[in-house]
């Protein structure tokens, strides 16, 4: 029987413990630093997900068998380096791998190297010449911050104008800090997005079902980038054909490219996708388990996610296979007024109880905590109510009837989770 060690405090984190805590493999679970959700679950560390050293120290003395760290930050500052020099068994990609996520630089230019098909694009280090260059080529364009912010980097920009406030936000304002050094300016697609999420152990790929993101805060996919309002799996954009392509002309060559780059990767690897007419294109990548898709994801997975986990730094992805539960689901994040931008915390939470009693339904816990023995807000992103139906219509009713006995002060959430996919039936 396995110890686990689950690093980070989100709505990702809450599915994968979540997950996790059913399979027979495993006698017990620590979460850092967890939520209110974990914390019904399993037993809650205060130890920061940053925080490598005590992390380490915490796996050592507990023998933990498997540490899986959520969060993209402490895998770019080196937490599986720090793990692997230590002999502690841990899943996700070294610093090194992990650059893809922690530079868009870094991966534009790696996409490029190895013809992965994306937008064009170029690279400044002057606000300056990023703004001429916006006057001389105009609007649409896509502007991002080349490190991490955390999903709110990247500004879709249809005017020049908000180009050039984009660019100002980002580079003279510093509203990222040191992630906006340099940005990337790239020609604005148009299509569907998708996500396509895959276990790799550096050889062989295991992907995972297609799921869909929400990322602008407002219905019709209007207003600021978030960290994500929702998402649902299958996704019907992407048919066989799109499957096929976006695993032969992204997923291989990125393997095989970070492989020739000397830097192995080995972990979760995302692909966020634009479907253009059929074609996929790559926006970006993620070097971890995306937050919400994971919620619909893993509410899909039938398998034990723990040979999968084990087998990935075992080498052997080879021999393992997966089962999926063939309904779709649909995760809606409900979030705190004021989310992408400032918002209170500490407002009471009523409702969970009731949703509990719900048939194939979930709530995971994303910034709530405990106050006073009640559960309140703690963060932007709140909750991410997810349901199976057996039609795509069906788990998105599912999903808001639950949303709709979950209730605090200054409650938001987008209603047309899940639209898009109605639109291929």
């Amino acid at each position: 029987m396995k110890k686990i060690l689950v690093v980070g405090s989100g709505g990702r984190e809450h599915a994968l413990v979540w997950k996790l805590s059913s399979s027979q493999h495993i006698s017990k679970i620590y979460c850092a630093s967890g939520n209110a959700g974990i914390a019904h679950l399993t037993e809650c560390i205060s130890i920061n997900p940053d925080d490598i050293t005590g992390l380490a120290k915490f796996a050592e003395k507990e023998s933990i068998d498997l540490t899986i760290v959520g969060p993209e930050i402490p895998l770019t500052m080196g937490i599986v380096d720090s793990f692997r020099q230590r002999g502690l068994p841990i899943f996700g990609p070294d610093s090194q791998a992990a650059e893809l996520e922690g530079s868009k630089v870094f991966a534009k230019e790696f996409m490029k190297k190895y013809n992965i098909p994306t937008a064009d694009y170029q690279i400044f280090f002057s606000p300056d010449k990023a703004k001429k260059y916006v006057l001389d080529h105009g609007a649409p364009l896509t502007i991002k911050a080349d490190g991490l912010a955390a999903g709110k980097g990247v500004f879709l920009a249809m005017t020049e104008k908000s180009a050039l406030d984009a660019i100002e936000t980002i580079m003279v304002k510093k509203a990222f800090g040191n992630a906006g050094k340099r940005i990337v300016i790239e020609e604005f697609l148009r299509g569907e997005e998708a996500s396509l999420i895959v276990f790799t152990d550096g050889k062989t790929i295991l992907p995972m079902p297609f799921s869909q993101d929400h990322k602008a805060v407002y219905e019709g996919d209007k207003g600021p980038n978030t960290g994500g309002m929702g998402a649902y799996s299958p996704a019907p954009v992407a048919t066989p054909a799109v499957r096929e392509k976006a695993m032969e002309r992204i997923m291989m060559p990125a393997i095989k490219g970070m492989a020739a780059e000397g830097r192995t990767y080995k972990g979760i690897l995302y692909a966020g996708l634009m479907i253009v007419d059929g074609e996929p294109r790559l926006l970006e990548f993620n070097v971890r388990f995306g937050d919400p898709e994971t919620q619909p994801l893993l509410m899909r997975m039938k398998s034990d996610m723990l040979p999968v986990l084990e087998s990935v730094i075992e080498n052997n992805l080879q021999e393992v296979e997966f089962e999926w539960d063939p309904r779709p689901a649909v995760c809606v994040v409900m979030a705190s007024s004021g989310y992408p931008g400032s918002y209170e915390k500490g407002k009471v939470i009523s409702g969970l109880k009731e949703v509990e009693q719900m048939e194939n339904t979930q709530v995971f816990h994303a910034g709530t905590a405990f106050k006073n023995g009640q559960v309140v807000t703690n963060g932007g992103r709140v909750l991410g109510v997810t349901a199976l139906g057996e039609t795509i219509q069906k788990a998105i009713d599912q999903t808001y009837e639950a949303v709709s006995k979950i209730d605090w002060e200054g409650v938001y959430y987008r209603r047309d989770i899940g639209n898009k996919a109605l639109g291929h039936n």
